[in-house]
């Protein structure tokens, strides 16, 4: 299967948010044009076109690369063609950041932790069962607190603090999956906070404390992020977190325990980055622009 390639970027979202603007421009700025899609809008239309996808705009062309910045909600049989048209650009040479293997593995937070922990990288302990009786009897002995975290989620929305000996939700109320991952005490008492460090390819390249007089330090649940210089130390475990995943840019989520040791929490293939660059002052859709470009700049066009 061939086709011909454009000189064109399509970046996969769901609307012109302050991000998809931001990012658009800064492509455009590398010579590029983009064009923006919805995942809902394409498909496979195998024997049809020269590359057997459904890429409306592109006039049967394959784009010169593709950014994914959202995928849309919705169900299990719409979700995997979506993921399984990215999965198809990536399989007929098209660079995709991030491709859907890097997606699915950090959608997936049980694979995240899993790929974290056979990297070598400190992460809290984690248990995930859909057994409620045997995650309870872990509550029931738990030295401490637990964070029920949803196996499918983001912006820190619907994790629970369980105490040991809480009662676990019923399993409707979590998917039917329970992710219990250890609560990590910080090393600061009287606040809670963690670290946001981005990763673009080899490099870390803007980072941020999130504090908040809750536990929960996301920037969507009220956290306020501040510019902060990651060490060498934490500049190394974000970018080996991301490359665990097979990220080519990522938000680690990284806490210092109570002894000033990292942990890192999560891996997100698809960050906001309005946050942080409001923090740091630094243009993240620039950085992500470039990246892409240097990219292109080695893709051997057949």
């Amino acid at each position: 299967m061939t086709s011909r390639r454009s000189d064109t970027v399509v970046i996969f979202t769901e609307d012109a948010d302050w991000h998809t603007r931001n990012l658009k421009a800064a492509i455009e700025r590398e010579g590029l044009s983009v064009l923006v899609l919805s995942l809902n809008d394409c498909g496979f239309a195998i024997g049809e076109t020269p590359h057997g996808l459904l890429l409306p705009g592109l006039d049967g062309m394959l784009p010169a690369a593709a950014f994914v910045r959202v995928i849309a909600k919705g169900t299990t049989e719409q979700i995997t063609a979506r993921l399984g048209l990215l999965h198809a650009l990536r399989e007929l040479g098209v660079p995709v950041m991030n491709d859907a293997r890097a997606i699915e593995r950090c959608v997936d937070k049980s694979m995240t932790s899993f790929l974290i922990a056979k990297a070598g990288l400190p992460t809290p302990r984690t248990f995930v069962r859909e057994d409620r009786a045997a995650m309870q009897a872990l509550v029931d002995e738990a030295p401490a607190d637990a964070v029920l975290k949803p196996l499918f989620g983001a912006q820190g929305k619907g994790i629970r603090r369980i105490a040991p000996r809480e009662p676990l939700p019923e399993p409707e109320r979590v998917g039917g999956v329970y992710y219990l991952q250890e609560f990590v005490e910080g090393s600061a008492p009287d606040r809670y906070q963690d670290w946001r460090v981005f990763v673009i390819g080899e490099n870390a390249e803007a980072a941020m404390i999130r504090r908040s007089e809750r536990w929960i330090t996301n920037i969507h649940q009220g956290a306020v992020g501040e510019p902060a210089e990651p060490d060498e130390t934490l500049r190394h475990l974000a970018i080996a977190a991301t490359r665990a995943v097979g990220a080519d840019y990522a938000g680690v989520d990284v806490i210092e325990d109570a002894t000033g040791a990292y942990k890192v929490l999560e891996v997100n293939s698809m960050p906001a980055w309005k946050g942080l660059q409001r923090a740091t002052g630094l243009d993240i859709a620039r950085a992500l622009a470039r990246h892409l470009a240097g990219r292109l700049s080695t893709v051997t066009v057949v």
